[in-house]
C-alpha cells in the first residue's frame, strides 16, 4: 500500500457537493453511484475523477481514487429501485471506472490507491437505527464482497457514527481479506453522535 509509505497523498473532496452544486445533477438520496445507470452520469463521473487524476500529475503526488458508492448498499439502494443484483453490478462498474482515471494518469511519481466506499446503512450523522457487529458484519459484508473480486486495492467506511458498524465492516473485509480505514462522523465535543468517547480512558 503506498500510501501508508509516501509522506503525502491527495483524495477527491465534495463529490456530491460537486456534482450537485457545480454540474447541477440531480442526485437523488446523495446517491452519487446512481449516475453509473447511463452514459452521461458516467461521463460526469468520469470528468469528475480526472480532475484530481490531472492534479495528482502536476503536482506529482499520489492519489486515493475513491468510489462513488457511499449510498450503494441494500437500504438506500432499494429506494431508487436497485436489486442486490443491480448493487453488485453498481459497485463493480464503480470500480472500473477509477481503474479507467489510474490507467490514464498513474506514473512512478503519481502511484493510485483505488479504494472502495462503505456508507453506513442509515443516516451517517443520526444514529436511528443501529445494528449489532453481527449483523453489521453480515449487512456490509456483500458489498465489501464484490469489491474483493474487482482491482479495489482496500475498502474505506466513512461517517460511521457508531462503533458496532465499525467493527462489523472492519470483519467483513478482513474475511475476504482486505485492508479496511473507518472514519467516523465526530460531534464539536469530540465524540460520536451516540455520545461515545472518541479516546480510550488513559
Amino acid at each position: 500500500m503506498p500510501q501508508l509509505s509516501d509522506p503525502l497523498f491527495l483524495t477527491d473532496g465534495g463529490i456530491k457537493t460537486t456534482l450537485i452544486f457545480h454540474e447541477h445533477l440531480d442526485l437523488p438520496y446523495f446517491a452519487a453511484f446512481h449516475l453509473l445507470k447511463d452514459q452521461a452520469g458516467r461521463e460526469a463521473l468520469r470528468k469528475y475523477f480526472r480532475t484530481y487524476g490531472a492534479l495528482a500529475q502536476r503536482y506529482e503526488k499520489g492519489l486515493i481514487l475513491e468510489s462513488p458508492t457511499w449510498r450503494a448498499n441494500p437500504d438506500w439502494g432499494s429506494r431508487l429501485g436497485y436489486t442486490a443484483e443491480g448493487l453488485a453490478t453498481a459497485n463493480r462498474q464503480a470500480i472500473d471506472l477509477l481503474r479507467e482515471i489510474r490507467d490514464e494518469f498513474e506514473t512512478a511519481k503519481t502511484p493510485m490507491v483505488i479504494s472502495g466506499c462503505v456508507g453506513p446503512r442509515g443516516d451517517g450523522y443520526v444514529p436511528a437505527e443501529t445494528m449489532s457487529v453481527d449483523e453489521a458484519q453480515e449487512y456490509h459484508g456483500a458489498q465489501v464482497s464484490v469489491f474483493s473480486r474487482t482491482c479495489a486495492d482496500l475498502v474505506t467506511a466513512i461517517t460511521m457514527n457508531y462503533v458496532e458498524e465499525a467493527i462489523g465492516i472492519v470483519r467483513a473485509a478482513r474475511e475476504v481479506g482486505m485492508p479496511a480505514v473507518i472514519s467516523f462522523t465526530v460531534e464539536t465535543d469530540g465524540k460520536l453522535p451516540t455520545g461515545e468517547p472518541t479516546q480510550g480512558k488513559r
